[in-house]
C-alpha cells in the first residue's frame, strides 16, 4: 500500500521521516505570533496514526514533561509501522504565564471544535481540530489536576465505548475511569470525528510528579507495542483498577483542611478522610466517606472555601 504524505500547514512530511511543524494560531498583543509547535514521526510502513497532545491547559506540566521525554529518549523514532504526531504544548500562551487559559480567560478545552475568527482558544481549538485531528486514528490528552488539586495517576475513556476502553486498560494507570464527555472539550471532538480519545490525569498543575510522569510515559508506550508501532517491549503495568463512577467530596464549610487519606488510598465507608478547623481553634469539622472506594484526587490547599472540592471518590 503507498502511503500518501501528511500535509500540515505548509509542510509535507512523508512515510520514513521526522518533521517538526510549527502552525501560526494568531498574534499576541507584544506582535509575537503563537505557534503550535508538533513533532511528526512517519514509519516507511502504514498503520495507526497516535496523536499525544499536553498542554492545552498551560499550567499543566506533567504532561509537557511525558511527551518531552517520550520525545528525547526516542520513543517515537524507528517505528515499525504507522505515525505518531506529539505535541507537547497546545497552549503555548499560558505554559509561559502559568496559566490555564488564554488572555481573554477562555479555557481552550472548552472551545473545540474552534473557530479561526473567533477568539484565541478558539482559534487554537480549531487549528488542532482542522490541520491535525484528521490525520489521527486515536489520541491521548494528557492533564494535571487543577490549582492545588492532585490526581492520582489515571486515564479516562468515554462511557460506552469499549474500544476506548480496552485501549485504556492498554495504557494500564494505577486507574482506569469512565467518564461522560464534556461538551467542547478535545475528547468531544475528537469522538464526533469518529476518533478515539483518551484523557490522562496526573499530578497537579505547576509541579512536577514522577509518579504521573513515569505512568503516562509507560502507558504511551504500552498503547504503541499493541498496535506494534515499536518493537521496544514496554515495562509491566502494576495494579490497574476499573472505576465506573467517580464524585467529588466538598467542603460543607470553610476553614484550614487537613487531610489524614490522599490520592491513591482505598477506603471504607464512615472512615474519617480529613478535617476542616477553624483557625481561631474553637471547632473542628470531620470529613468522612460515604461509601466504599478509592481516591483518585484530593486538594492539596490548606485553607479551603464552603463548596470546594476536598476528595475525588470513585467505586
Amino acid at each position: 500500500m503507498t502511503q500518501k504524505p501528511f500535509l500540515i500547514h505548509n509542510a509535507e512530511i512523508m512515510p520514513g521521516s521526522h518533521e517538526v511543524v510549527r502552525i501560526p494560531v494568531g498574534w499576541l498583543p507584544s506582535g509575537n505570533v503563537m505557534s503550535i509547535r508538533a513533532h511528526v514521526y512517519r514509519s516507511l510502513e502504514p498503520g495507526p496514526v497516535l496523536l499525544a497532545v499536553a498542554g492545552i491547559h498551560g499550567d499543566e506540566v506533567n504532561g509537557v514533561e511525558i511527551i518531552r521525554r517520550a520525545v528525547t529518549q526516542g520513543l517515537f523514532e524507528g517505528l515499525a509501522r504507522g505515525s505518531v504526531i506529539a505535541i507537547p504544548i497546545l497552549n503555548v500562551y499560558g505554559f509561559i504565564n502559568y496559566s490555564r487559559e488564554v488572555p481573554d480567560g477562555k479555557d481552550v478545552n472548552r472551545s473545540f471544535p474552534g473557530n479561526m475568527k473567533g477568539s484565541l482558544a478558539s482559534r487554537v481549538a480549531r487549528t488542532l481540530t482542522k490541520k491535525i485531528l484528521p490525520y489521527a486514528d486515536f489520541a491521548v490528552d494528557f492533564h494535571t489536576g487543577g490549582n492545588g488539586t492532585y490526581n492520582y495517576p489515571q486515564i479516562r475513556y468515554s462511557r460506552g465505548d469499549k474500544r476506548a476502553e480496552q485501549m485504556a486498560h492498554v495504557f494500564a494507570p494505577p486507574f482506569v475511569v469512565a467518564k461522560p464527555l464534556i461538551a467542547k472539550s478535545f475528547r468531544k471532538a475528537a469522538t464526533d470525528q469518529g476518533k478515539m480519545a483518551l484523557v490522562f490525569e496526573g499530578g497537579e498543575n505547576l509541579r512536577y510528579d514522577a509518579l504521573s510522569i513515569e505512568a503516562g510515559l509507560a502507558g504511551l508506550h504500552r498503547l504503541m507495542y499493541a498496535q506494534n508501532m515499536t518493537e521496544k517491549a514496554p515495562p509491566q503495568p502494576g495494579r490497574c483498577l476499573s472505576l465506573h463512577k467517580a464524585s467529588w467530596l466538598r467542603a460543607p464549610r470553610a476553614g484550614m483542611f487537613l487531610w489524614y487519606k490522599c490520592s491513591g488510598d482505598e477506603v471504607r465507608k464512615g472512615e474519617t478522610l480529613g478535617v476542616i478547623n477553624d483557625p481561631y481553634g474553637e471547632w473542628e469539622k470531620t470529613i468522612t466517606a460515604p461509601r466504599d472506594g478509592y481516591l483518585i484526587g484530593h486538594n492539596n490547599a490548606p485553607v479551603v472555601s464552603q463548596g470546594d472540592a476536598l476528595f475525588h471518590l470513585g467505586a
